[in-house]
């Protein structure tokens, strides 16, 4: 049939909607509504902005794109697919294939496709991070455009303007009602992050109909008073208004941008124009029939990509980012003759690595009997680590001084805005280059912020209280879905808050992250183990890190009668050891290491053989072969106690059904934490009974 005539953008608009609908009605599943809607504005922003090399997807100055309405992702796979961004191996080497090519996107959503139902960061080159819940992608964005200007403060030099990256982040309503995002808007705003550009699509749709039903707020006042630059878009189909939309954005200094674009969910379709039918299921052959055919489209064609519109993308995106990427290249050739030290740093950052001689300041504590709380020997190690590390940098969600991570050493300071008076009876030196984050009372956006960091390859952590892991959850499972080594420092970690009470007190915590596939949890029994789990931490490349710590002390054991706390990197190991197999084992982290070795002379004293094994990552343990395993917990060896002040889920597969757990059943208690000690059973003596009930349990 004959088809109408449209000029070049249109036809390249119209390439990514038929993909999107022709891959979400071949999968029989999908949302082709905001893909097809949306299709203007990534037209535009990849074509004539976005400043990225197809041919080189991990360039480390070129422009971020994030999906954070993930469910749109054909919108994603389309430009990826149209721009031919080309697939990067784990050695940071491009290999040539496309990254997702025809076949992918027809086979969406199904397994092994590189076209999977939301983004994937590491399954499919081109993709920055993974954003399925909604704001997450918003509140991510922030870390990468906040590591951005960190990159740009530290290694930035006169005539070498080496980062000057922005970061665009499309979402929709769903992604604005969500608290993730705007509390990561109100961190943007604070910091001024004016190389941060976030799109709106105002389409007022979202699964259960028109966003009447819950969402009536004025968005734009919301950011201005935020302290965004706002700018409005009234046609999603308006290339020339999207185009000074983005100007604006890019010439705004001082402010991040909100650019809000009025659309019609599954925009062109007939009979759907103007309905939320289209957002969560395919259109239907006949609709999608009569939706090419209101293009000009052959209505029978499927997947169809015209020569010219690949053509169009490789003369325009292609070349532009080409050359952008080759003049970095060549700047940085000039970089490393003039800077070797911070060019050397620039390489090791992407890849990961760690510097020469990063752990030569990292001494063992001295045996002490009354020892550090981990909280304090972890900060003191921390310092010593950063100042070996220099992108290592992060910090809390209002609550430093409480889980000492502040950066004290000279010349760590405080990230923010130069000339930002974060408080005048304190001052600090403030500006970008600053190592010292301050999240505020933010834990859900700080989560997102450090996985946004360390997509941008810096090194973050940031911290809290244990029991508020909550809030920080759904980004930490991002974190372990993407690989990337994230350090979430959590003190405060049991009943040992004492008089806060049930509310402060972390019961299922642990069991809950250590649920998490990929995540290491870590909670260490005394200095040295603490030591040893910050080395370890160090060394990871693609696991995020939970490191659990006490506010109360924990006697520093003499390692000239105990084990080498160098067993934390095998996750667990054998402490102490009676002479000859064991009557029992006695298994503990954190703080109730201490329990275990104090019942273990005990049980010694009445003639009974224990073995002491610490197990401060269960995870880590896990990865060792089985007969290390097996040398740590005997198999023949049923008697097992577990000791840790934590509820008591999961901890079966190390006791077995006939071992015993010390351990909580029920929510804690305000009280001093020795009342609390006594009255959940945290003593020696319940210990050693506990030990004589799995002795008796397994005769």
């Amino acid at each position: 049939m004959a088809t109408k005539t449209v000029d070049r953008d249109q036809l390249c608009v119209n390439t990514i909607r038929t993909l999107s609908m022709d891959a979400v009605q071949a999968a029989n599943s999908g949302h082709p509504g905001t893909p097809m809607a949306m299709a203007p504005v990534a037209y535009e922003l990849w074509q004539n902005h976005l400043r990225f090399d197809p041919n080189d997807p991990i360039w480390p100055n070129r422009d971020r794109f994030v999906l954070s309405m993930g469910h749109a992702s054909m919108l994603l796979y389309s430009m990826l697919h149209l721009t031919q961004v080309k697939a990067v191996n784990s050695a940071y080497e491009s290999v040539g294939k496309v990254s997702v090519n025809l076949d992918d996107i027809k086979s969406f959503r199904q397994i092994d496709s590189r076209c999977p139902g939301h983004p994937e960061y590491r399954w499919t080159s081109g993709i920055e991070t993974t954003t399925g819940p909604l704001g997450q992608g918003y509140a991510t964005s922030v870390g990468m455009a906040i590591a951005g200007k960190w990159l740009g403060a530290h290694y930035n030099k006169p005539d070498f303007e080496m980062f000057n990256f922005r970061v665009y982040a499309l979402g929709g309503d769903g992604c604005m009602m969500e608290g993730a995002a705007h509390e990561a808007a109100s961190l943007a705003g604070h910091l001024r992050l004016d190389n941060l550009c976030w799109i709106y699509d105002n389409n007022k749709i979202t699964i259960e109909g028109n966003t009447g039903w819950a969402f009536s707020e004025d968005v734009a006042t919301r950011f201005i008073a935020l302290g965004w630059n706002v700018t409005r878009v009234g046609d999603a189909n308006d290339l020339a208004m999207l185009k000074r939309a983005f100007d604006n954005a890019k010439s705004t200094t001082g402010r991040p941008t909100l650019l809000i674009v009025d659309s019609h969910i599954a925009w062109g379709a007939p009979k759907l124009q103007d309905t939320h039918e289209a957002h969560g299921a395919p259109l239907g052959e006949e609709e999608i029939k009569g939706t090419k055919r209101n293009y000009g489209w052959p209505e029978d064609a499927k997947f169809l990509v015209p020569e010219e519109v690949l053509e169009h993308f490789k003369n325009g995106m292609g070349a532009r980012g080409g050359k952008l990427r080759s003049e970095w290249m060549s700047l940085y050739e000039k970089y490393k003759g003039k800077y070797s030290k911070e060019a050397d740093e620039l390489i090791r950052i992407q890849k990961r690595q760690l510097p020469d001689g990063w752990d030569k300041e990292l001494k063992p504590f001295p045996a002490d009997a009354k020892g550090f709380a981990g909280r304090d020997c972890s900060g003191k190690v921390l310092n010593v680590l950063a100042k070996s590390v220099p992108w290592l940098i992060g910090g809390s969600a209002d609550l430093a001084p409480s889980t000492k991570t502040r950066l004290t050493f000279e010349g760590a300071d405080d990230f923010g805005p130069p000339g930002l008076a974060a408080d005048p009876h304190h001052p600090t030196k403030i500006h970008y280059g600053g190592r010292n984050m301050h999240f505020g009372i933010r834990e859900i956006a700080m989560g997102a912020v450090l996985n946004g960091m360390a997509l941008t390859k810096v090194r973050p952590f940031g911290s809290g209280f244990f029991v508020f892991s909550d809030f920080s959850r759904p980004p930490i499972r991002l974190a372990a879905i993407m690989e990337i080594p994230v350090v979430y420092v959590f003190t405060h970690d049991s009943i040992g808050v004492g008089e806060d009470g049930p509310t402060h007190q972390p019961i299922e915590h642990l069991a809950s992250l250590r649920a998490i596939p990929g995540l290491i949890t870590l909670r260490p029994g005394d200095a040295n183990e603490v030591l040893e789990a910050w080395k370890t931490i160090a060394k990871l490349r693609h696991e995020p890190v939970c490191l659990v710590l006490s506010r109360q002390n924990m006697p520093t054991l003499d390692r000239t009668k105990y084990a080498s706390a160098e067993g934390v990197a095998k996750g667990a190991y054998v402490l102490a050891d009676s002479k000859g197999k064991p009557d029992v084992i006695l298994m503990a982290t954190g703080t109730e290491v201490d329990l275990a070795v104090q019942a273990h002379a005990k049980l010694e004293k009445e003639g009974l053989k224990a073995r002491i094994v610490s197990m401060p990552s269960w995870e880590l343990f896990e990865h060792q072969d089985r007969e290390y395993r097996d040398s740590v917990l005997p198999p023949d060896v049923k008697a097992r106690v577990s000791i840790e002040a934590a509820g008591t889920f999961s901890w079966e597969r190390y006791v077995g059904l006939t071992g015993e757990s010390v351990g909580m059943r029920t929510f804690g208690a305000s009280a001093p934490l020795k009342e609390l000690q006594k009255k959940f059973g945290f003593t020696p003596d319940a210990v050693v009974e506990a030990a004589k009930r799995a002795i008796a349990n397994n005769r």
